[in-house]
């Protein structure tokens, strides 16, 4: 970020302000009056209710063609949140930046450090951290395909900003500079050799460690942004982590999913990766958990959202988070289906007509 005055950063505290969600049933809020915005991107954000002091921030950014609203609808990100203590930032593209709302991760100006849609990102955070009086030591990101490609520019260009990352879906930082390229590499064609990709990562900021953690997700079978970028992911962020080249990851079975453990000199899980087996593209959800399967969000067995907020140590393990919904079937499990649906249709037009509140 931009070296702004004591001043300036007060009184973007003091004007960081929230407004009326879009939806009765969203759960974020616009944050305004965060900072310049070279990136013209929309800020949303979610805050528990009697929030603790010091709490962990978390920085979801979508995929193409989604919403902030639609993304945590899908994943719970809001919902883990509320039960775990925690404040959400939802940076949100526009169509005016991006057609297809993809972030601009392949953009020389947006991906570098000061700069695009990588500043005003830095500036969102730096606006909830101040409004909220959040844990500084304790700030996470994480986003599906262009969204986890944003993830690794924001990872690479601040890493003095982050505790950790988890990136789904996304590709490494670097490894594209435009739009054919970013086809190119998403195709796992002409990628970049590891020593270049270690390069970048290290030429994109002046900051010399410790560094964020790396959680990193990919199903087996997506043929969008094929397999081999979680690879470079991983070949990209070992060396910063002092992790030798010929080190042996641990590996272990979760919900029926390979995870590949890597540890630091102290012992420290320092990188995951998952491999979700016969998953295409999207983020992995578990069904009878929080989030809700829909376009790229698909149901896997297992919660990404979870396990991800269990590896940055800000969620119970022991904690089953449900959504309102889905407490309410598990209570009345042999209520049939179908009865349910009807009687949610007839309340619905009852609710349009103005005969039910």
């Amino acid at each position: 970020m931009r070296n702004l005055s004591d001043t300036i950063s007060r009184l973007a505290a003091r004007r960081a302000q929230t407004v009326a969600p879009e939806r009765h049933d969203d759960p974020l809020r616009d944050l305004v009056n965060f900072g310049s915005n070279p990136g013209a991107l929309r800020a949303r954000s979610h805050v528990p209710e009697n929030l603790p002091g010091s709490a962990p921030l978390v920085v979801v950014l979508h995929g193409c063609t989604q919403t902030a609203s639609g993304y945590d609808h899908g994943t719970g990100w809001s919902a883990l949140a509320d039960s775990q203590g925690f404040a959400l930032l939802f940076p949100e593209q526009q169509r005016s930046n991006n057609a297809n709302l993809c972030f601009n991760w392949f953009e020389p100006g947006d991906m570098m450090r000061n700069g695009g849609e990588a500043l005003s990102i830095r500036q969102m955070i730096e606006a909830m951290v101040l409004a909220h009086r959040l844990d500084r030591s304790r700030i996470f990101i994480t986003g599906l395909s262009a969204g986890g490609a944003m993830t690794s520019v924001m990872l690479a260009t601040y890493p003095e900003v982050f505790a950790g990352g988890a990136i789904i879906a996304g590709l490494p930082f670097g490894t594209a500079n435009s739009i054919p390229t970013a086809f190119d590499r998403m195709r796992g064609h002409g990628s970049r050799s590891q020593a270049r990709l270690q390069q970048l990562l290290r030429a994109a900021s002046p900051h010399t460690g410790p560094w964020p953690t790396l959680s990193v997700w990919h199903g087996s079978a997506d043929q969008i942004v094929v397999g081999s970028n979680a690879d470079d992911i991983i070949g990209q962020w070992r060396t910063i982590h002092g992790i030798d080249d010929e080190a042996p990851p641990s590996t272990t079975m979760v919900d029926g999913h390979s995870r590949r453990v890597w540890k630091d000199g102290s012992g420290r899980e320092v990188i995951e990766q998952y491999r979700i087996k016969g998953m295409g593209h999207g983020t992995p959800l578990a069904a009878n958990g929080i989030g809700t399967p829909g376009p790229f969000m698909i149901d896997a067995g297992i919660s990404s959202t979870q396990r991800i907020a269990q590896f940055w140590q800000i969620a119970d393990p022991q904690v089953e988070i449900l959504l309102p919904q889905k407490r309410e079937r598990a209570a009345a499990p042999d209520k049939p289906a179908r009865a349910e649906g009807i009687t949610r249709t007839i309340e619905d037009a009852l609710r349009s007509a103005g005969l039910l509140r």
